[in-house]
């Protein structure tokens, strides 16, 4: 209940209930993110079931992936990816995503990681191939974006940060 989002002032019990469920939930996520990518670093499996965070855990083992890998492009556009790997020697890039809520979830959040990895280390999207997969409720979905879905996502990643230098004076988070 904190005065500078002081919204739940005007809540009645219900509303207010929810506000702490989903304030417990993003909690929860950020624990179980953390368990995770713990997991993943030091290699420990968890038992092979179809449960999501085992799926997850298993799958960012077994494709030897760097859990919770910053991303940059400049300080005013940035992000950390869940699990990510590049074979270089196939050219090969897998994200990973792990949602631990139950609300529709888009791929275009991948995209930009996928966008993010690419312009941080100078590769062409049509020069590489790539697997994005999100992992939520005891699903896997996965997409192959071309250069197609990615390239005009760098391209506005670009002309965004310069619009940001240009009226804005440079990095609006720093």
């Amino acid at each position: 209940m904190s005065p500078s989002q002081h919204a739940w002032l005007n809540d009645d019990e219900e509303k207010f209930v929810e506000r702490v469920n989903r304030a417990e939930a993003a909690r929860k996520g950020t624990e179980i993110h953390e368990i995770a990518a713990s997991l993943i670093k030091n290699g420990i499996a968890l038992p092979q079931t179809t449960q999501t965070l085992n799926m997850y855990v298993n799958d960012g083992i077994g494709f030897r992936m760097t859990p919770e890998q910053p991303l940059y492009y400049s300080p005013n556009c940035f992000g950390t990816a869940d699990a990510i790997v590049f074979d270089e020697a196939r050219k090969f890039l897998r994200i990973h995503d792990l949602k631990t809520g139950t609300s529709p979830v888009s791929m275009k959040q991948l995209e930009i990681y996928a966008a993010l990895f690419c312009l941080e280390y100078g590769y062409k999207p049509g020069f590489i191939s790539m697997e994005l997969r999100i992992y939520q409720c005891d699903e896997i979905v996965a997409a192959n974006p071309t250069a197609a879905d990615i390239a005009p996502i760098m391209d506005d990643i670009i002309a965004k940060d310069r619009i940001i230098q240009q009226y804005f004076g440079g990095n609006l988070w720093t």
